[in-house]
């Protein structure tokens, strides 16, 4: 439809040849704007709706080369630390983007731009021969993709008319009929379960999850068709006890018929963190992989039974 295809949204980012968010090498489309705040979010610059500024000081040419951000901010929200370089006043900032626009060196940069339906697939359509060789498409991804759900629904039908397989990634933190019209569009979905334990799932995102699991369980079960991947990030500290674990996989395996994955955790987000003037939530370091391989054979005990059958024999013993 012409509506689908006018249809505008803020993306952030636009990622080609991923091999690792739906099946096939995709181009994934980032949306802006969140219903959570998982305190390790390694695209904290997706958060929020709106394009948002962040300075990079690293690239600052300093003062005794550029002047060229102080003289068309009208917010005094530029200052000049004493190094010379550049100091953004967050606080005073409203956000105009005047100084990004004539930064040289790419210091200050917008996070987030709009793009419509048609612009966005002209260029996941750049790569249509990379799809139909290895079964890939579109990702939708964010963010929550789901929070532009006017924009990520239009993706996703406009998508189907041109015959490209379609994916999201969601934690189902969105009103239920919105999930409900995205899966009539949708060939795999990615859907992240944190945890298990509302109360802790509050504490480490900002939200319960009690929409998030009620949302998955309907899916399964209106979509039976619908292929679904359940993944879990594991965080230092969040959610890495074998207890969270075990939680998580019983509800995939109570689904039926639904695949398990436990993502490593990394901090590679950490310094844009800093380009936006934030902290960083979390302080733990990298999950050693050992760690990882143990949680995941945990996982795949739970799933299969296995761990049933161990605590039965030793039970009987």
């Amino acid at each position: 439809m012409q509506t689908d295809r006018k249809t505008q949204g803020i993306l952030f980012n636009v990622q080609k040849y991923s091999v690792h968010d739906g099946p096939g090498i995709r181009t994934i489309l980032f949306l802006k704007g969140c219903s959570l705040r998982c305190r390790w979010c390694s695209n904290p610059e997706s958060q929020r709706l709106e394009p948002e500024l962040a300075f990079n000081r690293d690239k600052c040419l300093g003062e005794d080369h550029c002047q060229r951000c102080h003289s068309v901010c009208p917010n005094q929200a530029l200052g000049v630390a004493q190094d010379g370089k550049m100091h953004w006043i967050a606080d005073n900032c409203r956000q105009c983007h005047a100084c990004a626009q004539v930064c040289p060196n790419k210091a200050l940069i917008v996070y987030g731009y709009k793009a419509t339906v048609e612009q966005a697939l002209r260029w996941v359509e750049e790569d249509e021969a990379f799809y139909s060789r290895s079964g890939g498409g579109v990702t939708l991804s964010g963010g929550e993709p789901l929070v532009q759900s006017d924009f990520a629904l239009a993706l996703l039908r406009e998508s189907k008319r041109r015959r490209i397989h379609t994916c999201i990634e969601t934690c189902g933190m969105v009103p239920w009929h919105v999930i409900r019209e995205a899966a009539q569009h949708l060939d795999h979905v990615l859907y992240d379960v944190k945890l298990a334990d509302s109360e802790k799932h509050r504490a480490a995102t900002g939200a319960g999850n009690e929409v998030i699991l009620d949302n998955l369980r309907r899916l399964k079960r209106e979509y039976p068709n619908l292929p679904i991947t359940v993944r879990t990030p594991v965080i230092p500290g969040i959610n890495d006890t074998p207890e969270d674990i075990r939680s998580i996989a019983q509800i995939v395996k109570d689904l039926g018929g639904t695949r398990y994955e436990l993502l490593g955790y990394h901090r590679m987000g950490t310094p844009k963190y800093v380009y936006l003037g934030r902290s960083y939530g979390v302080t733990e370091q990298n999950l050693p992989e050992e760690r990882l391989g143990q949680l995941r054979a945990l996982a795949r005990q739970v799933l299969t039974g296995a761990e049933e059958t161990a605590q039965g024999v030793c039970a009987g013993a």
